[in-house]
């Protein structure tokens, strides 16, 4: 006989209600045969100014089929890949804002931007902020409210809050920063995880005692409030009740390969020739976060928009940004520009490297995972916002059928973005601006 194993979060009720969690028994362990299913999880991967379509696409047939030069670096995971040529983003054909702004903006939201003169523009223009939530927030509103973390936003020299530096968005009109220096997420993520029992425990208590009288003040001070000083007061309760949650999560099951990683040393990470490192690192700490546990949503930002960093380590000196406006013509710079995109494609295998190294039962995190590489650009010298360049990698726990390249007619990225959601559980026709989504992209489960 199977019995159903006690949750882990079971707790003995006294007379006043309250709560007292046990140790872990193990009546809590499942005495099935079966193994748990492991989570799905959800990464964006972005980089910048376009890319090179001669160099960049695949050749052959849906299922046979030669990476590209630029692309040439995942041949290792082809069998997990889903290459997806001729996406266009047709929602930032539309609304203010210059095409870079339009392409930021407009990515992982699939909505127009903001009108407003807060950003001026290339082209005489100018534009407000994103005008919806992005999809990675929309799917950790909806699978990551249990996790320690709903999402983790990593960022490679992403620098000040603007429309070119900002992708991610909690609703319309408030972008979310990247953290960009990696002490400071391990700080976040891993400062006070896994360490002992007992004196975690007491700094669990030391922290809940001020929140509880934080919380007090805050009650005692709303009696005397009204109007907007009422709201504000109402949304740090909110904050408060949020960094409860969070510590209510600290003793939550990480996953078997967890281990809390190596405190970063200390550098100048907004240094150009720390770009490679500062990437390294932040992907290490990625990888561990999802391993762990700790959240089933994360994005990893290299640059900006409009990006100018310089990438010697690939063979290239000169900025990227300028290089990008060239034309076609100029064989010594499309020359340099594939050379860049390829370093990219280097950084993206080297993270599907750490994901497919971590097991799980009989796949691996990898496969657990949808990890989407995107762009705001489709050329950069065209500028033009069509033939998006996207690399799905992993199946999602077999969602999505990979080692394909499919090549589409007039298919639009907010399509995509459905699909995204769908992945991950979330049940949605469409995402962001229902006029530019036909629904769920084609061919790909």
């Amino acid at each position: 006989m199977i019995r159903r194993p006690l949750s882990r979060r079971t707790l003995l009720r006294g007379l006043a209600g309250v709560g007292i969690a046990l140790p872990f028994l193990e009546a809590m362990e499942a005495r099935a045969a079966t193994t748990p299913a492991a989570p799905k999880r959800f990464v964006f991967v972005f980089s910048a100014n376009g890319t090179i379509p001669p160099t960049w696409t695949p050749s052959g047939t849906e299922t046979s089929f030669t990476l590209g030069r630029i692309l040439a670096p995942l041949n290792d995971y082809k069998s997990k890949l889903l290459i997806l040529d001729n996406l266009n983003m047709e929602s930032a054909g539309h609304g203010p804002g210059d095409a870079h702004q339009k392409g930021m903006g407009q990515l992982l939201t699939g909505t127009e931007l903001q009108t407003g003169d807060m950003f001026p523009g290339g082209d005489s223009g100018s534009a407000g902020w994103g005008g919806g939530i992005s999809v990675d927030q929309e799917i950790a509103r909806n699978v990551g409210q249990n996790d320690r973390f709903p999402s983790l936003l990593f960022g490679v020299q992403t620098g000040g809050a603007s429309i070119w530096s900002r992708m991610s968005y909690s609703e319309p009109g408030t972008p979310l920063p990247p953290e960009d220096n990696p002490r400071g997420m391990f700080d976040r993520i891993f400062a006070s995880f896994n360490t002992d029992a007992q004196q975690l425990a007491e700094l669990r208590v030391r922290r809940q005692s001020v929140l509880d009288s934080t919380k007090d003040d805050f009650l005692r001070l709303k009696a005397r409030l009204g109007g907007t000083d009422l709201q504000k007061v109402d949304a740090h309760l909110e904050a408060i009740r949020d960094i409860e949650r969070r510590l209510d999560l600290e003793a939550t099951a990480p996953g078997a390969l967890c281990a809390k990683p190596p405190q970063p040393a200390s550098m100048d990470y907004m240094k150009n020739e720390n770009y490679p490192a500062v990437g390294k690192l932040q992907m290490d700490l990625l990888a561990m976060a999802l391993t762990c546990n700790l959240t089933k949503v994360a994005t990893l930002q290299w640059s900006t928009s409009v990006s100018q960093v310089a990438h010697p380590w690939a063979g290239v000196t000169d900025r990227h940004h300028d290089l990008s406006h060239f034309g076609d013509s100029e064989t010594a710079v499309q020359e340099k520009l594939t050379l860049i995109n390829t370093w990219y494609a280097q950084q993206f295998a080297y993270l599907l490297s750490k994901l497919n190294g971590i097991a799980e039962g009989d796949k691996t995190l990898l496969d657990n995972t949808a990890v989407l590489w995107g762009n705001e650009l489709g050329i950069g010298n065209s500028h033009t916002r069509d033939d998006i360049p996207f690399v799905l990698a992993g199946s999602c726990g077999g969602y999505f059928r990979t080692g394909r390249y499919l090549k589409y007619a007039n298919a639009w990225h907010n399509d995509l973005l459905v699909s995204m959601l769908n992945a991950m559980g979330v049940p949605a026709a469409k995402f962001g601006n229902p006029a530019y989504c036909k629904g769920p992209l084609p061919n790909l489960t």
